[in-house]
């Protein structure tokens, strides 16, 4: 038990801590897709990283950055991290095509479907209208936007995530080797977003079977990031391919039409496919080199 204390901590804090942001946003009247809500969103990222910060001052083991695997010394692995994703959609959305009632399509239909259930008209009209005007599809601009991204605003909030699960756990659950930490981190990680999923995170017209799907995407999500994590030596490295994979998430759904949020998209049923692809050579790599 005393080899686990720490993890235990951890536990307790970050839940406690998640659950009483969400608490606290519904006790305030907030609601979903609001600026509110993305705020919430915001600080239930950074959880994580709190909670070492706490369990490092009631159970000290070294410094905060070594708590978390935290160093800066790039290498190619940071790379791979950053350009994966992209890889990863492109699967996905080739998957989400073979889909039952999906097609290809440049209109944009499955975004502004989704759109249009928090949006006025006049919103939706100004959001067209924007779209008309563009000189190139809204989806080659996405994916620019998501190159910066992933280096920077999306790396920042992944890592208040990383910092925990890739960076925290991998440490304290290392003694049980690639697959079990990998996996093991990967359930905590899809329970954890429950109650956002609860609320409309991800599967807005599926909360209840979304935790489902949200807890086998971690799982199978997990091997990569502790793959890109054990070999660049840097948890930033997992936060990089977080982020940047948080950025592209959208874009197979921009150029869907069909389908739904359980079943299309880099969160769907198509995503998990692609996931679990890409989670096989990472498993491979990552036992032959711990």
């Amino acid at each position: 038990m005393k080899q686990y204390r720490r993890t235990l901590y951890f536990l307790i804090c970050t839940f406690g801590l998640s659950l009483l942001l969400v608490l606290l946003f519904n006790k305030s009247g907030g609601t979903w897709n609001t600026a509110g809500s993305m705020f919430m969103v915001s600080l239930y990222m950074f959880t994580p990283l709190i909670s070492v910060l706490i369990v490092n001052k009631l159970a000290p083991e070294g410094k905060f950055s070594e708590a978390i695997g935290f160093k800066f010394t790039w290498n190619r692995w940071f790379v791979l991290a950053w350009l994966s994703p992209f890889a990863i959609a492109g699967a996905a959305l080739l998957i989400s095509l073979k889909m039952p009632g999906t097609s290809f399509s440049l209109g944009m239909e499955n975004l502004l479907e989704r759109y249009s259930k928090s949006a006025t008209p006049e919103q939706m009209k100004a959001l067209k209208d924007q779209m008309t005007s563009l000189p190139i599809h809204p989806a080659v601009i996405s994916a620019f936007q998501a190159l910066v991204a992933g280096l920077t605003i999306n790396a920042l909030m992944a890592l208040g995530e990383e910092a925990g699960w890739r960076g925290f756990l991998h440490k304290e659950l290392s003694h049980l080797g690639f697959i079990n930490a990998s996996l093991t981190t990967g359930i905590i990680w899809g329970i954890w977003h429950a109650p956002i999923i609860m609320m409309g995170h991800n599967y807005p017209d599926h909360p209840k079977s979304g935790v489902f799907l949200m807890i086998v995407f971690c799982m199978l999500f997990s091997p990569l990031l502790t793959f890109i994590r054990q070999r660049s030596g840097s948890v930033l490295a997992a936060a990089i391919l977080h982020g940047t994979f948080n950025a592209t998430a959208g874009l197979p759904f921009m150029l869907l039409n069909g389908g739904s949020d359980l079943t299309v998209g880099s969160m769907g049923a198509a995503g998990i496919i692609a996931m679990g692809i890409a989670m096989v050579p990472a498993i491979l790599y990552g036992r032959r080199n711990q």
